[in-house]
Formats: C-alpha cells, sequence, structure tokens
C-alpha cells in the first residue's frame, strides 16, 4: 500500500505548475526579551497548483445572481501551513497573495487548502 501512495503522490507532484511562498506570524524575542509578533518565510518557491471553481448562488435577485468563487492550493503534505498564513501564489506568470481561511485537508498524498484574497492586493 505504501509504494502505491509513493506513486500516487508522484503523480500529484507533476500536476504542481505554480510556485507559491508562505509567511506565518511568530513570537519573536528581542534582546531586551520582550516578544512581539513578525511574519516570518516558512518556505519559498514551493511548487503547487491552484484550483478555482465558480458557484452562482442560490439566492438570486430580479438582475443578477452572486458568483461565488473558491480558490483552493494543493501542495505537499510535507509542509506545516498554519491557519492565518500569507500564501503568495504564481499562477500563469502572475503573483497573487491570499490569505490562508482555514485548516488544511492532509492527505497522504498532498493537502488542500481554502484560499481567500488579500483585499490588500485586489
Amino acid at each position: 500500500m505504501l509504494q502505491v501512495l509513493k506513486v500516487v503522490r508522484k503523480h500529484y507532484e507533476t500536476l504542481y505548475t505554480d510556485t507559491c511562498t508562505i509567511s506565518a506570524y511568530e513570537k519573536i524575542r528581542n534582546e531586551d526579551m520582550s516578544t512581539e509578533l513578525k511574519e516570518v518565510v516558512v518556505c519559498e518557491n514551493q511548487p503547487c497548483r491552484l484550483s478555482f471553481q465558480s458557484k452562482v448562488n442560490a439566492n438570486d435577485t430580479e438582475s443578477a445572481s452572486a458568483t461565488v468563487q473558491t480558490i483552493e492550493l494543493f501542495i505537499s503534505p510535507d509542509i506545516v501551513i498554519k491557519p492565518g498564513s500569507s500564501i503568495v501564489v504564481t499562477h500563469e506568470g502572475r503573483t497573487v497573495k491570499y490569505k490562508n481561511s482555514g485548516v488544511p485537508a492532509v492527505h497522504p498524498t498532498h493537502q488542500e487548502i481554502i484560499l481567500e484574497l488579500n483585499e490588500e492586493w485586489a
């Protein structure tokens, strides 16, 4: 069974056409022994894949239907990504900053993370 998972994981990783840099806030102790939160890079240029799904909201208005887009990141299960991390993804030559909106769904072959567009970059 372990060999099958290795083959499946290798297949998933061939689909990773994007790259990302993941940052998270961590407590840093200063020289004066005080602590502060600083954004620290967890990993850079990590292969990944973005997936986009658009859904029409069931609560249509008379003039138009509201469309909701779900953005999902597929990445190696070896990386620990904390909820609230900043994730900058380069996809199709464009770089966009997202914020992590939840806990990753970790599988033996990959992990899936729902992302939210960082409004500062929108």
